[in-house]
């Protein structure tokens, strides 16, 4: 068993840590960064109260001590996605049998002192270590004393523990310590972020983005956007209603969150709407009632822009064919 995982940690980053056995990191998720899965949180550097990430912008959360590599959809955790050691090292202790659900006030005594879920953590030695928490319940493939080699699966990404989205956590230490794999000496000076990271190849940084884009015939229930099972796959020209709906993260007070939907008549609707506070993920759709005998044949496109302060963040696009 994992000891004290997730257990509380002095959030102190080690400036001038020592370089002789530092680990380096690759991916510990298997997929398509920046496409099928994201970083949405990254270790809080914000020293009060308040949380900021290695950008100094606020994609963390208040004492957060590891990166979140999170999945757009239930429905993409249902399926399968592994989880890899992002380095070679030995088992030092895992927890399996957690459920997979979504955290809430409801639960959260059932999970009080195993916030982590089912994990796994790494011994890679000189005192460092990476620990993958909310992975799979009946999905991890180690056990404690395994030697592993860098990218060995390890076990699929879930929702257990205190996890509010199905992603893995990943944390990593030193002598107890946490650090940030993006910036491990914790000197922060924003805007400069550090080019001496524990990366491999540094993932890129989004400071938010587009999750899903979508069609349904009625303004879809939030829980089925955020499972994946709002998207129609199919829609009849006879649809009381088009509708496009778009599933973000990183949203900041004062985005704006634009929608077009467009067809073989040209544009049907275009709308914009503007954040009034920040929000770890969000969904916004517009749409049109049928006014007709029915739509136009053919292909219809629906576009969503995350904007901030004039500049598109990220755009994603998704179609349907009505007949």
């Amino acid at each position: 068993m994992i000891r004290a995982l997730c257990a509380a940690l002095s959030l102190t980053l080690a400036p001038g840590m020592p370089a002789a056995g530092e680990p380096v990191l690759t991916s510990p998720i298997a997929c398509d960064l920046g496409r099928d899965c994201f970083i949405q949180q990254y270790v809080d550097h914000d020293p009060t109260t308040g949380a900021f990430d290695y950008h100094c912008a606020p994609l963390s959360y208040e004492a957060h001590k590891g990166t979140d590599f999170g999945l757009a959809t239930l429905k993409q955790m249902q399926a399968g996605v592994t989880v890899l050691a992002s380095a070679p090292g030995t088992v030092k202790g895992v927890r399996d049998g957690m459920v997979d659900r979504i955290y809430s006030t409801a639960n959260a005594a059932e999970v009080a002192g195993r916030e982590c879920g089912n994990g796994v953590v790494i011994d890679h030695g000189d005192g460092w270590e990476t620990q993958y928490c909310h992975m799979k319940k009946g999905s991890l493939t180690v056990r404690t004393g395994d030697q592993v080699k860098r990218g060995a699966v390890l076990g699929q990404v879930g929702n257990s523990g205190r996890a509010q989205f199905p992603h893995v956590h990943l944390s990593v230490r030193h002598d107890g310590a946490t650090i940030d794999p993006f910036d491990p000496d914790g000197v922060i000076t924003c805007g400069s972020p550090d080019s001496n990271t524990l990366w491999q190849d540094p993932p890129p940084y989004r400071p938010g983005g587009i999750l899903d884009v979508g069609f349904s015939d009625a303004v879809p229930d939030y829980d089925d956007v955020k499972s994946g099972q709002a998207n129609a796959t199919s829609l009849s020209a006879n649809a009381a209603a088009l509708v496009v709906y778009g599933f973000a993260f990183g949203g900041q007070e004062g985005d704006r969150f634009r929608i077009v939907l467009t067809g073989p008549d040209g544009t049907v609707v275009d709308q914009s709407a503007t954040l009034d506070k920040a929000q770890a993920q969000f969904f916004r759709a517009v749409g049109k009632r049928l006014k007709r005998a029915s739509w136009p044949g053919g292909t219809y496109t629906g576009t969503v822009t995350l904007i901030r302060q004039g500049r598109d963040i990220d755009s994603r696009s998704a179609r349907i064919t009505l007949r």
